[in-house]
C-alpha cells in the first residue's frame, strides 16, 4: 500500500502559474484595478474630506454672521437708548438754564450796577 501511495504522490506535478501569461496579465489587471480602485476611494475621501471642511467653515461663518447682526441689533438698541437719554438731558438742561436765568433776573446780586449813577 505504501507503494501505491507513493506512486499517487508522484503523479502530482507543480504547474508554476507565473510563467503562464494569462495568469501574469489577469493578476497586473487585478493589481491595476485594485490601485485604481484604491486612488478612486483616496479621491473620493479626499472630495468628501473637502466638502466636510467647506460645510464647516460655511456653517461658522454662518454663525458668526448671526452673532454679529445680534451684535450689531444690540448697539443699536444701546444708540438709540443714548439718543433717548441726550433728548431728555437736554430738554433738561434748557428747562434749568431757563430757571437759572429767571433767578438771577429777580435776584439783586445779580443785577447790573449802574457806576454813574453811583458817583452822582
Amino acid at each position: 500500500m505504501e507503494g501505491a501511495q507513493e506512486q499517487e504522490d508522484d503523479s502530482f506535478t507543480n504547474v508554476s502559474l507565473a510563467d503562464d501569461p494569462e495568469h501574469i496579465s489577469e493578476a497586473q489587471d487585478s493589481r491595476e484595478e485594485k490601485v485604481h480602485s484604491t486612488m478612486m476611494y483616496t479621491e473620493m475621501d479626499a472630495v468628501e474630506a473637502e466638502n466636510q471642511a467647506e460645510l464647516e467653515e460655511k456653517t461658522r461663518l454662518i454663525n458668526q454672521v448671526l452673532e454679529l447682526q445680534h451684535t450689531l441689533e444690540d448697539l443699536s438698541a444701546r444708540v438709540d437708548a443714548v439718543k433717548e437719554d441726550n433728548l431728555k438731558l437736554k430738554s433738561e438742561n434748557q428747562v434749568l438754564g431757563q430757571y437759572i436765568e429767571n433767578l438771577m433776573s429777580v435776584s439783586s446780586v445779580f443785577h447790573t450796577t449802574d457806576t454813574k449813577s453811583k458817583r452822582k
